[in-house]
């Protein structure tokens, strides 16, 4: 049996620290798709504070997820239609995680908290768990940014029974390193879905700030690792698919 589900991601302008314009654009974003009949939207990696390694700025900023603060967040989504995955950085007592919080109207179902850290992020703790979600019948997991390079976190996913991974990421690098990247991200994440036959769904950041650049990409790969939709790199948009599982 084919069953069919229609699924977003949202490649968008870094913000930094303004809580009130991230929340506003999720808002936008993910009604704009539910509009249009998605039933699941990512958004970037840490994208509801911004993202930075900077500890002073990780720590003012990271949300604990039984906090008050955080349970108002929640109560702001309760509107939105969609399962959201949405990147924030988290604190548990002293520490630090980057972690995607999957939202359902206004109901946290679980956090997770990337696994394999890059090399500047080792002000951050890595998590031990790589949990699964389901939406009408289709099952997915989490990987952010810097694990798409490692086949061992896909495989994760994969090994349970799921059919789709969804990839938070933050992609804002120096500009030769942008450049470097640019066309290697989509090349790099075909391997995974093809090792795994899971389907890849990313979103990214995108613009310039402080003299770093973000092209994205964000974009939907099949199981065969073709991409099937992309949105155009530099531009603010987003991918809204349907898809078979």
């Amino acid at each position: 049996m084919t069953n069919r589900i229609t699924i977003a991601a949202c490649q968008l302008f870094d913000v930094q620290d303004d809580l009130e314009q991230s929340l506003a654009k999720i808002k936008e974003y993910a009604t704009q798709a539910s509009e249009q009949g998605a039933a699941l939207v990512c958004f970037p990696e840490s994208y509801l504070q911004g993202y930075t390694t900077k500890e002073i700025l990780a720590r003012e900023r990271a949300l604990d997820i039984s906090s008050d603060r955080f349970t108002d967040i929640l109560k702001r989504l309760e509107s939105l239609q969609p399962t959201l995955v949405i990147g924030f950085i988290e604190k548990a007592g002293t520490q630090l995680f980057i972690s995607a919080a999957v939202v359902r109207q206004g109901t946290l179902l679980g956090c997770y908290r990337k696994t394999r850290l890059a090399p500047g992020e080792r002000l951050f703790d890595p998590g031990t768990e790589t949990p699964t979600f389901e939406v009408e019948g289709l099952r997915f997991g989490v990987n952010i940014c810097y694990e798409l390079n490692l086949p061992e976190c896909a495989a994760t996913i994969a090994s349970q029974q799921a059919q789709l991974m969804v990839c938070p990421c933050y992609n804002m690098l120096h500009p030769e390193n942008a450049e470097w990247w640019k066309h290697r991200h989509n090349a790099i994440r075909a391997e995974r879905t093809r090792e795994t036959g899971l389907w890849l769904l990313s979103a990214d950041v995108t613009g310039s700030r402080d003299g770093q650049i973000a092209y994205g990409p964000t974009a939907l790969i099949d199981p065969d690792g073709t991409v099937v939709a992309q949105v155009p790199l530099m531009e603010e948009g987003l991918l809204l698919q349907e898809i078979t599982f």
